[in-house]
């Protein structure tokens, strides 16, 4: 009887996880469908289709899905393969790696934005090597010094 209930009747990508308001999760989240959070997450987040943050919702730590919607509060590196829409509630410190984004009038976000080559290259690291590659990155672009004018 237990087996039954440790497999949806569905497929992964209908499954959605919801992390209720009032309720708190400290350690990794691992699905391969989507995972909505309305309360708090203290750790990493890896959703196999899509991740949604509620406007009460909030995430210390990285996330990497396929889609993303964040009306709440992240601080930690997001990846979102395919699309990421950011709401005007939604507050963000960290760095976004995605191939497309939607911003809202409001929405507020600290940190670095990686679009298109840069990003897919980012994604697909971090594929390769699991969550903990998506944390942060040394780009060999901010150690060069500017080249000296003659003026």
């Amino acid at each position: 009887m237990a087996r039954d209930r440790d497999r949806p009747t569905g497929s992964a990508d209908s499954v959605i996880s919801i992390i209720g308001p009032g309720m708190k999760i400290v350690g990794s989240i691992e699905t391969d469908g989507t995972v909505r959070i309305e309360g708090i997450v203290d750790g990493s987040i890896r959703a196999g289709k899509a991740v949604v943050i509620g406007k009460q919702g909030t995430v210390n730590g990285d996330i990497k899905t396929q889609d993303a919607v964040i009306s709440g509060r992240v601080d930690g590196t997001l990846v979102a393969a395919s699309r990421l829409e950011l709401q005007s509630t939604c507050h963000i410190d960290g760095e976004v790696h995605t191939r497309r984004m939607q911003l809202e009038e409001g929405a507020v976000l600290n940190g670095n934005v990686h679009m298109g080559d840069e990003a897919q290259k980012m994604i697909a690291k971090s594929g390769a090597s699991g969550a903990s590659g998506a944390t942060s990155k040394a780009k060999p672009e901010t150690s060069r010094t500017p080249a000296a004018t003659g003026s």
